[in-house]
């Protein structure tokens, strides 16, 4: 069993150090937090062995579970990195680019491995259908919250929207070229409200809309590619899947055909993948243990999520202009 150490006993933190705790892949050495008077209340609540001091933490474990404020990333990164410890890093990977930059230089320099935490490529909607998902050409996602004080010190798309920028990068295989976005800030002094447009070198494009003063909580993505149309509720955890393939000489009467305006004839046919439920966030930590101890690539590596940080900053800098 891997020793693992958290960072961080917030919201997440909290959930992260139960699920550490219930898990056989690890040992639950402790966690570390800035505010004594939080970490000395959780400890006394839940049982876990509070550390006073970060070093002390860091030097007891293997890996090192940051899920701290994105403004002290970096920090905690160097800080475990520095000591050869693996590192499970929150979304977004870090405050800056160059911050992440450095972050996989240490990766390479010290030998250790790293994981981000985009939960949502455990999601198990997503996961049914990802490999169904070849050359899209267009993306359409929608990631709206009911407005949540926690988390508005950052723009909404480090909050929200670069899980759909990390989910879409992860299937289209291309360089972006070219990115168009405007933020809105209604109740936050950062932007609530954001639309933003990707475009892929192969031609792909992707149309994101994100907000965090909705009505409603809303996580969806439509993926449009040759003969094929891919929608995930990722709230819901549910997906349809349309494909069309050329029609049978001899139409049945329950068939579904189309005629486009060149005579070609398209039989349209529904799939079901079977969607098991699952704890994402269980599942992310644990398949970062299994990629230690099997020394493969994470799911989503310190290089995917220093990826989708350039183009959620893009984005942002692109309300600027």
């Amino acid at each position: 069993m891997l020793k693992v150490g958290v960072l961080g006993a917030g919201h997440l933190g909290k959930i992260h150090l139960r699920l550490l705790n219930e898990s056989d892949k690890y040992e639950l050495v402790g966690f570390f937090d800035a505010d004594a008077i939080n970490g000395k209340k959780v400890s006394d609540e839940f049982g876990y062995t509070y550390f006073d001091n970060i070093n002390n933490l860091i030097d007891a474990v293997d890996v090192v579970d940051i899920v701290t404020p994105t403004l002290s990333h970096f920090d905690c990164a160097q800080k475990s990195i520095k000591k050869g410890k693996h590192i499970f890093i929150e979304k977004p990977i870090t405050n800056t680019y160059e911050e992440a930059s450095e972050l996989l230089e240490l990766e390479k320099e010290y030998n250790i491995k790293g994981q981000v935490g985009h939960v949502e490529r455990f999601n198990p909607a997503f996961s049914a259908v990802k490999d169904n998902i070849k050359n899209p050409m267009f993306i359409e996602s929608h990631r709206l919250a009911e407005f949540n004080p926690r988390g508005t010190d950052v723009p909404v798309v480090l909050d929200l929207m670069i899980h759909d920028i990390d989910a879409i990068l992860s299937v289209v295989d291309s360089e972006v070229t070219q990115i168009n976005a405007s933020g809105v800030s209604v109740i936050s002094n950062s932007p609530d409200i954001a639309n933003a447009r990707i475009e892929f070198e192969n031609g792909c494009v992707a149309n994101l809309t994100a907000s965090r003063i909705s009505l409603k909580n809303m996580r969806k993505s439509r993926f449009f590619q040759k003969d094929a149309y891919i929608a995930v509720d990722f709230l819901e955890k549910k997906v349809e899947v349309v494909k069309m393939k050329d029609a049978p000489d001899e139409v049945g009467d329950f068939d579904m055909v189309l005629q486009n305006a060149e005579g070609q004839k398209k039989q349209i046919y529904f799939e079901n993948p079977e969607i098991e439920s699952n704890n994402a966030i269980k599942d992310e930590l644990e398949a970062f243990a299994d990629a230690i101890v099997n020394n493969t690539t994470p799911v989503v590596s310190l290089k995917q999520g220093a990826k989708a940080l350039e183009v959620a900053l893009r984005i942002i800098d692109s309300f600027k202009k």
